[in-house]
Order: C-alpha cells, then sequence, then structure tokens
C-alpha cells in the first residue's frame, strides 16, 4: 500500500535525481512509443523505486558506491526479497557503470526488460506502422 508520505517522498526524488539516473531515464523515456514503459521514483509499500516496468514487473535500481557497503546491502537484500514477495524482479546497475558507457547499459536494460516481458508472456504495445504516402 502507498502512503501519502512515500508519494510525496517519490514527487521530491524526481526532482532531485541523480546524474546516473537522469541518464537511465532519458533512455527509457526515449523507449516509450516502441518498448517498454517505465515510472521513475515509483513507491510500492514502504519503499521507492528508482524506475518500475508495471508489465515486467521489474524494478530497476542505480547503486552508487554506498550499495557496496555491508549495512546497505543488507538492507538492499530485505528490499529485494520484499519485492521479490510481491513477484517484482529486481535489476541492479552500478552507477559508475551508466555513466562509463550510458547507451549500452540502457540497451542492456531494455533488453533484460524485454526478455522478463516476453518470460511472463506480456504482449508489447502494438502500434500501427506508419506507411509512406501513396505516390
Amino acid at each position: 500500500m502507498r502512503t501519502d508520505a512515500k508519494i510525496s517522498m517519490a514527487r521530491r526524488l524526481r526532482k532531485q535525481m541523480t546524474k546516473p539516473e537522469i541518464c537511465l531515464w532519458g533512455g527509457l523515456k526515449s523507449q516509450h512509443k516502441t518498448g517498454p514503459v517505465f515510472r521513475r521514483q515509483h513507491a510500492i509499500g514502504p519503499y521507492v523505486l528508482d524506475f518500475y516496468c508495471v508489465k515486467a514487473k521489474l524494478a530497476v535500481e542505480v547503486d552508487c558506491e554506498v550499495h557496496s557497503r555491508d549495512e546497505q546491502r543488507r538492507k538492499d537484500e530485505v528490499r529485494d526479497a520484499y519485492f521479490t514477495g510481491l513477484g517484482i524482479e529486481t535489476y541492479r546497475i552500478i552507477a559508475r557503470d551508466l555513466l562509463m558507457s550510458p547507451d549500452e547499459t540502457i540497451a542492456g536494460v531494455i533488453e533484460f526488460t524485454l526478455a522478463r516481458m516476453e518470460c511472463l508472456k506480456v504482449p508489447l504495445p502494438s502500434f500501427a506502422p506508419q506507411m509512406p504516402p501513396s505516390p
């Protein structure tokens, strides 16, 4: 259940996105018409996800250096287990990798999401192809 406090936090986080999150969001947003649709800073239960694809039931988290520390790693494991219980898979990206090779990382996220959607047998949105004008 989403609370008003979590929704407010999600709104605030949308305005305070990190550089790696902004980079990933730009790439994901550009795919909305032909590929998976993501929400950014999406509140679910007691947490706010960096990015979430409803159809793929996939959370994408951009992890900075602090996530490599033992205490944060344990918190992430609890968080991931919570989402696993809801049928949501978590895909973690190291922020530094995203900044070093954004195109490859974004392509990997989209590829992983499409594979997850296929695994869940979720159809992609269908769009009528644009036909060139007749001569």
